[in-house]
């Protein structure tokens, strides 16, 4: 699937098998971590399908795992800041009050805690057992929603049942939004159990049968699982089968089995229903193991009112007319194994194209008024189809794909087998769009495709920010998750785009091949099985020349966050020393973290060509190379394919400096956006004064490749976006003097016609989005009259559509502008046009006006709130207001959007993150605090709450040399 305080340290062991405190477990007491882990695929850029010299940096994020155990004028008054009271003085305690007062509170805690957290628990016989010197210990369970006790305890399901095959028949009534369904499991008992527990959530069931006696099922809400308990024990080899009847509402969040609508041509309102099950969704569409290890084979029955089609994974086997005119379409049975939330079915008024590549029928399905934009994924699907067949060498195992493009859909799209949905942005583009616009395409097809260059590099850069704080968790989880809303957050940037990188620095590490043989061996080894991470470094191993992969690879998965190397040098001796990088202090656990780096590195005698590159394995807390004494400078990390940062002292930094403003081009672009981004991390640290960060930004005036201009760009917006946020206006608009004063020169010899390459459109619409936002008058007037020009053609003249975001959000900033684009937003079907006209509504003085509009839906589909929100918080204007909209409408907000779901951390980020002060911080600590089980335990608060701390001391520290120094 396409896109935040939990698993910190390992838990403490018991051996329970050498403590005879400890009675011995029933063998379904014992929780069994599935072996699982996920292959998920990036996209390709800009390299061409057939370069296969530029392949390994895309394969990286093509094979990106989730190695998981499984935001005018303005007054300086219109924001208080107050100053603290500082805390009153006590006396101190003599020594033996504090003794005494010491052991009352341990006594008094310690009974809280028992009593806390016995769940659902009444001291009866039936209820917490009583300690008996002779008896062993009895495990305590929770009640179930009849206030019977639950016979299962743990939020991971037992091992004692596993099933073979669903059988899955569901009549969805798109007038009602309801649906009835029922679910039959052939299973098989791994070993013997009085009961079998399984997932459900938001399903009444109404009859239950298993081995066709009708029985009696318990639901313990909190977990989302029912059971059914028996008397005695099935036995270990027995097949059974469980019969569930059950009714339940079509979801009007975005997960489970979901209602969505769509005006047609003619104004009508259309309706369908769609599924999305990742994560832990399946549970509300039907009763199921829902977890990745409890894979099965599925047969799914469709019953629709005839004007509608139906899909899902399999090709259609049969369609049955029924005695009330219904039909019922029956599906062939799925050929592999599968986890539940592969599992997709569609019930929709669609139209589709169609080829056949290889054996595969491929289809692409939209609505039907826009199937003329669906030909470019056609053509795409159908390369990367047969591109994946070559490079995995195995062939795709279904005999269709389908690729559905869905008008109100929550992730960019997500991976079914035979049956991947999209978001209609991240599927469908006109004929006339932009390779920009084609390329997001082209790198979301990919990603998905491929669970059967530049671009990462600022996705590598977004995952070491987030990895920074204390908040992280290592990629590779080894805690157990306590709550499905903790598992919902491991679907983020440390698991998809720092496991990618992982996979990039591995590759380019090892000789030429290498990984990709590994790569095919593990997958022709656990082709259709669940696997753990070292599974992958084994097979790896297996075909490398040099270490232990595994030993390498564990130091960067079990482990969070990422080192920083400190260089020194002494004539020709060089002193690395490895630390981690870690921007929070607070409440920070302190370990000797050490990780296996494979540091490359160039130097001035030659930097830029990959023959240039030299390498040193850097295992311990500090060692030493040997270099030429005639070496003046070493630029480490080359081609930033690791993933750790570098700081080079005062001296070294001052000779890559010097050495830039000399020329340009004696690193490459990539490593001279690694400068830009390490020396910022830098400055965030404290280990390098803004001063030093501006001096290194004085060589910019002569840059002009995309990935170091944009990197430059995006870090000074922040700092500029940080001020703004402060009654500071005169640092602000010195701020603002000096970004135009090194980029004004650029930003306006950039043209306003058709740019052909990709690389060439990403700058340009980087330079002029921010010249535009700054009110450089160049930038504006041309943007105006390219409006002008589209709107007096009746918008047959096309404006590029790289630059497409500027120009409408120059448009938006009158009223007569944005009431225009509202129009055009709600008329169009082009959707990547769509989506760039909705940010610049977004981009509003008033701010009022869209973002309650959009959370009631209508015109603007509710799916899109958290892309409102993110825009207006950019902006001075709106960025006190989104903030109070989303503690006012928290509750409805988490109606839509599941709390822990990606697009809740969006919310919780981009609503926070530009805070700075000491009474915001303590507002969004009080706020979240507040929400108890409503959010107050997400990560991403905890991210919050460290990132405005972070602001804080940086502020703190850089106020007076920015004063000084701009």
């Amino acid at each position: 699937m396409i896109e935040n305080s939990m698993f910190e340290e390992e838990p403490d062991v018991v051996d329970l098998a050498k403590d005879s405190t400890f009675p011995a477990l029933d063998p379904d007491e014992v929780v069994y971590e599935p072996r699982s882990s996920r292959l998920l695929v990036r996209g390709l850029g800009e390299n061409d399908l057939d370069d296969e010299e530029e392949d390994y940096e895309s394969s990286a994020r093509l094979l990106g795992m989730s190695f998981m155990n499984r935001s005018s004028t303005r007054s300086p008054s219109a924001s208080p800041y107050i100053r603290q009271a500082p805390p009153r003085s006590c006396s101190r305690p003599s020594a033996r009050m504090l003794v005494v007062g010491v052991f009352i509170l341990v006594l008094v805690t310690s009974m809280a805690m028992v009593l806390y957290f016995l769940p659902g628990c009444t001291f009866t016989k039936t209820g917490c057992p009583k300690a008996n010197s002779s008896t062993p210990m009895e495990l305590v369970y929770p009640k179930s929603t009849t206030g019977e006790m639950f016979p299962w305890n743990e939020l991971r399901l037992p091992a004692s049942v596993r099933p073979v095959n669903y059988d899955l028949s569901l009549t969805p009534n798109l007038t009602s939004m309801t649906f009835t369904g029922r679910t039959i499991i052939n299973m098989i008992i791994q070993h013997n159990t009085k009961r079998v527990v399984l997932h459900s959530s938001e399903i009444n069931i109404i009859k239950a049968t298993f081995q066709s006696v009708e029985v009696k099922v318990l639901e313990y809400k909190p977990w989302q699982q029912i059971a059914v308990s028996f008397p005695g024990d099935l036995k270990e080899g027995q097949v059974c089968v469980l019969t569930l009847d059950y009714t339940a509402n079509l979801s009007h969040t975005y997960d489970g089995f979901y209602n969505s609508s769509y005006n047609d041509k003619t104004g009508a309102k259309r309706v369908l229903a769609a599924t999305q099950f990742e994560p832990q969704a399946a549970r509300k569409a039907f009763p199921c193991f829902d977890e990745p290890a409890f894979k099965a084979t599925f047969l799914v029955r469709i019953t629709r009112e005839p004007e509608y089609i139906a899909l899902s994974n399999m090709p259609k086997a049969k369609t049955t007319t029924l005695p009330s005119g219904m039909l019922e379409d029956e599906f062939e049975q799925t050929s592999v194994n599968m986890s539940t939330y592969l599992v997709a079915f569609i019930v929709a008024n669609f139209t589709s194209i169609t080829r056949n590549v290889s054996n595969t029928l491929v289809s692409v399905y939209s609505v039907p008024e826009k199937k003329e934009h669906t030909q470019y994924a056609l053509d795409t699907a159908s390369r990367l189809l047969q591109f994946y067949n070559t490079v995995f060498d195995i062939d795709y195992p279904l005999r269709k794909l389908d690729l559905v493009a869905i008008p109100d859909f929550l992730a960019g799209a997500m991976e079914n087998w035979g049956l991947i949905t999209f978001r209609e942005t991240s599927l469908l583009v006109q004929n006339q769009s932009s390779l920009l616009d084609k390329q997001l395409i082209a790198n979301v097809v990919a990603h998905e495709l491929a669970h059967q260059g530049n671009v990462f590099l600022e996705e590598r850069f977004k995952a070491m920010a987030k990895d920074s704080l204390n908040s992280s968790h290592p990629v590779s989880v080894s805690a157990q998750v306590t709550t499905p809303e903790q598992v919902s957050e491991m679907f983020d940037s440390i698991t998809y785009e720092k496991g990618a990188s992982l996979l990039l620095m591995l590759n380019s590490t090892l000789p030429d091949g290498q990984f990709r043989k590994g790569l095919l061996e593990y997958l022709r080894q656990y082709r259709g099985s669940n696997t753990v991470t070292d599974d992958l470094w084994n097979s790896i191993t297996r075909v490398a020349v040099q270490e232990s992969v595994s030993d390498m690879m564990r130091t960067w998965t079990l482990q969070k966050g990422f080192p920083l190397v400190t260089v020194s040098r002494k004539g020709g001796e060089v002193t690395l020393t490895q630390e981690h990088f870690l921007l929070s202090t607070d409440n920070t656990t302190h370990t000797s973290s050490l990780w296996h780096i494979p540091v490359t590195y160039v130097n001035d005698s030659c930097s830029s060509a990959p023959s240039c590159r030299q390498m040193f394995t850097l295992r311990n807390k500090t060692a030493t190379l040997k270099v030429s004494e005639s070496v003046k400078w070493l630029k480490l990390n080359y081609m930033n394919t690791g993933f750790y940062i570098v700081h080079y002292g005062d001296e070294g930094w001052t000779a890559l400096i010097d050495a830039l403003k000399t020329d340009v081009s004696t690193l490459t672009p990539h490593d001279r956006a690694s400068l830009i981004h390490n020396i910022f991390s830098l400055s965030r640290l404290g280990r390098v004064s803004f001063r030093q960060v501006l001096s290194l930004l004085d060589y910019t005036t002569n840059e002009t490749e995309t990935a170091p201009l944009t990197e430059a760009l995006t870090q000074l917006s922040s700092v500029y976006r940080l001020l703004d946020k402060r009654p500071e206006l005169r640092l602000v608009a010195r701020m603002k003097a000096y970004i135009l004063g090194h980029f004004g020169p650029l930003m306006d010899s950039q043209d306003w016609g058709v740019e052909e390459s990709v690389s060439s459109q990403e700058r340009r619409s980087a330079l002029l989005e921010l010249a535009c936002s700054l009110g450089r008058k160049n930038c504006t007037d041309q943007a105006t009259a390219l409006y002008e020009q589209w709107t007096n053609s009746n918008q047959t003249n096309r404006i590029p559509g790289d630059l497409q975001r500027v120009v409408f959000s120059v448009a938006a900033q009158s009223d007569s502008g944005w009431l225009s684009l509202l129009d055009t937003y709600r008329l169009t079907t082009y959707d990547s046009e769509k989506r760039k006209i909705l940010q610049a509504l977004a981009s509003t003085q008033d701010p009022r006006r869209i973002v309650c509009t959009v959370l009631e839906g209508g015109i603007i589909h509710t799916q899109e709130l958290p892309l409102v929100i993110s825009t207006v918080s950019d902006g001075f204007a709106g960025h006190l207001f989104v903030w109070d909209f989303v503690k006012e409408s928290w509750d409805r907000i988490i109606e839509k959007f599941p709390v822990g779901s990606y697009s809740i951390q969006s919310i919780v980020k981009s609503t926070t993150s530009q805070f700075s002060t000491q009474t915001h911080l303590e507002e969004v600590q009080g706020f979240f605090s507040s929400l108890k089980e409503r959010g107050s335990q997400m990560r991403s608060v905890q991210e919050a709450l460290e990132t405005i701390r972070l602001n804080q001391h940086w502020m703190d520290r850089n106020l007076a040399t920015l004063r000084d120094w701009l």
